[in-house]
């Protein structure tokens, strides 16, 4: 009787957090944080047909282009924002990981014209730095204007989103969803 994205934002977001931070502070281990992984996405599987029910019809916030970033392969946050945007009324169309920037630049091109979020995760600080090239290569296509960027993971901040130009981060996947309603306003 608990609604999914209850269970999600309350629960499994949570859980998974404290996961994070006990790995952090070395209490955990790898083995630890992919069983943790492996509980997160089979909730999801049930969850998201969930969520799939509950969406109004009509509702479109726009699309919502999700990728994680070249070079990086971490997706439990990255499956959990698409969720979440899903859910709340963005039309999705999830690239997937380790997503080429000339890929996303492509797929940008092609929906000039709509209303278009460009989703990106980058856990790593080395694949954080494609998230740069990925903002410079929107303004070398003349796409920047045509689309809204938002980004996040752990090593992203506020500040990183200034210095690159882009348009907004969140804490987590509640609040991106959150942002990203305010963002294509």
């Amino acid at each position: 009787g608990i609604p999914a994205l209850d269970i999600i934002t309350k629960g499994l977001s949570v859980g998974m957090k404290i996961v994070g931070d006990k790995f952090e502070a070395a209490e955990i281990f790898l083995p630890q944080i992919m069983m943790s992984g492996k509980a997160m996405s089979n909730a999801m599987e049930v969850l998201t047909p969930e969520l799939e029910k509950n969406k109004k019809a009509g509702e479109e916030a726009g699309l919502a282009i999700t990728f994680v970033a070249e070079g990086d392969i971490h997706d439990i946050g990255h499956r959990l924002v698409t969720t979440m945007l899903g859910a709340n009324g963005f039309q999705i169309l999830d690239m997937g990981v380790d997503v080429l920037n000339e890929d996303v630049v492509e797929e940008a091109a092609k929906h000039k014209g709509e209303k278009v979020l460009l989703v990106g995760s980058a856990l790593m600080t080395t694949s954080m730095l494609g998230q740069k090239d990925l903002m410079d290569r929107l303004r070398e296509e003349d796409l920047r204007d045509s689309v809204k960027c938002m980004f996040g993971g752990a090593p992203v901040s506020d500040k990183w989103i200034d210095e690159i130009g882009a348009d907004a981060t969140a804490e987590n996947a509640a609040e991106a969803a959150k942002v990203a309603l305010v963002v294509m306003k």
